[in-house]
């Protein structure tokens, strides 16, 4: 599996003017929105479903919001660079900057924890995450989200 093949290029939001929690999450539901046709509303509350489950904020200023609806096609993500850290409940309570946000479908149990580690083998590389902080380019911040994944250094 590769990013590119679930993070269109249109799907990335660079310098978001979010101040909580709840309005990213909204944000990120009505990009999905857009790209696939599902209810921005149905998308959120699958988001705040899981949300409430734990959060899914990793630490570093890196959170991977995710959640799973019926009758889609197939994996869907958003990339969001926040303008400003936000609160997010993030395991080191920290503040978080750096959103890669999943939607995939019910029954897509393998494919869904794929692209979640995927995702997280990504963000965790350091020099991965500085030159997304260093950006305000949405062509570079893909390109350095979807670049092949032999370039990321494996868990």
């Amino acid at each position: 599996m590769e990013l590119s093949n679930i993070l269109a290029k249109g799907s990335i939001i660079n310098c978001a003017k979010v101040t909580s929690k709840r309005q990213l999450l909204q944000q990120c539901a009505n990009q999905i929105e857009q790209d696939i046709g599902v209810s921005s509303q149905l998308i959120f509350n699958s988001l705040m479903a899981r949300e409430q489950l734990g959060s899914t904020g990793l630490g570093n200023g890196i959170a991977i919001p995710h959640g799973k609806l019926d009758n889609i096609n197939g994996i869907t993500a958003v990339f969001v660079r926040l303008e400003h850290p936000i609160d997010f409940d993030s395991v080191d309570d920290m503040p978080v900057d750096l959103v890669f946000m999943l939607i995939a479908p019910t029954g897509s149990g393998a494919d869904h924890l794929k692209a979640l580690a995927l995702v997280a083998r990504l963000l965790r590389d350091d020099n991965i995450t500085k030159l997304l902080r260093q950006t305000n380019d949405s062509d570079k911040l893909y390109q350095t989200l979807t670049a092949p994944t032999q370039n990321i250094n494996a868990a």
